[in-house]
């Protein structure tokens, strides 16, 4: 790090793999933001997708950012469930006094999870999350 009163942070997202890729950095020149969502519905959000075939190739591991427009707090409306993957979610660059309630659990007995800056959550394939 340069400043040591602000050092570098790193977040690392791995999965097991059956399949040798080469290394390769990506970086944010080479994603193509999906913008998706209204203000009407307060879910108007840009997605940019770092770990995706057209940009890295992966046997099974996907990632992304999103990005909440100004005025928007829903990250994923409607809220819904995956058959084959879980996804996790990382919260950064909040506010000190910011939380977000991460909604999650069997869509008939969902729970909520308060999450503040630089905390992480597990989404199982079973559970809602929004």
């Amino acid at each position: 790090s340069i400043d040591t009163a602000t050092p570098a942070k790193f977040y690392y997202n791995f999965a097991p793999a059956h399949t040798t890729y080469p290394t390769k950095k990506v970086t944010p020149d080479e994603v193509s933001p999906v913008t998706l969502g209204d203000n009407l519905t307060s879910n108007r959000r840009t997605i940019n997708k770092y770990f995706v075939p057209d940009v890295l190739e992966t046997c099974q591991l996907s990632m992304g950012l999103t990005e909440l427009a100004p005025g928007n707090f829903w990250n994923t409306m409607p809220c819904h469930t995956h058959e084959r993957r879980m996804e996790v979610y990382f919260y950064f660059n909040m506010d000190d006094d910011a939380c977000v309630f991460h909604m999650m659990g069997q869509p008939q007995e969902t729970r909520h999870i308060v999450m503040h800056n630089e905390q992480a959550v597990i989404s199982p394939s079973w559970s809602i999350h929004s």
